[in-house]
């Protein structure tokens, strides 16, 4: 299950839905707000996504993923304005064993990041923002 949610997001219910008694291995990510980028502070994130391609992208990409991997998965994605330490972003993958757990919840979050219509505007403690530009993991050794 892929979901755009408006802030806060809440993913017990996901993660509820997640777990069962034939998955020894959980893995989840959650992705939160700096406030800091690049050497600027800052004050908050704005997520704007188109809903109805993100929301089709996002389903496709956590099927493909759970089932290359043989894994349940699920993520929620937050838009709106956001403020430094709020979840953004929750991504979980549950397995029989740990190791394809880890892989898929890798896999989806670059995925997502990498492929669904949602976008980024910084706010800084200067009075400026932009619109920046999301990295996948490894893409520039951070962690996007």
């Amino acid at each position: 299950m892929f979901q755009l949610g408006n802030h806060p997001i809440n993913p017990a219910p996901l993660r509820r839905d997640l777990a069962a008694d034939d998955c020894g291995g959980f893995v989840f990510f959650e992705g939160r707000v700096r406030d800091h980028h690049e050497e600027r502070s800052v004050t908050g994130l704005y997520y704007e996504a188109y809903r109805e391609l993100a929301e089709k992208e996002g389903q496709r990409l956590v099927r493909e993923i759970a089932q290359k991997h043989g894994v349940r998965a699920g993520a929620i994605h937050a838009t709106g304005d956001l403020a430094p330490g709020d979840l953004a972003v929750w991504v979980g993958a549950a397995a029989a064993h740990r190791e394809e757990a880890f892989a898929a919840c890798r896999e989806l979050i670059d995925a997502i990041k990498a492929r669904v219509p949602i976008w980024k505007r910084e706010s800084y403690s200067d009075g400026q923002g932009e619109w920046v530009e999301g990295c996948v993991c490894g893409a520039r050794g951070g962690d996007g």
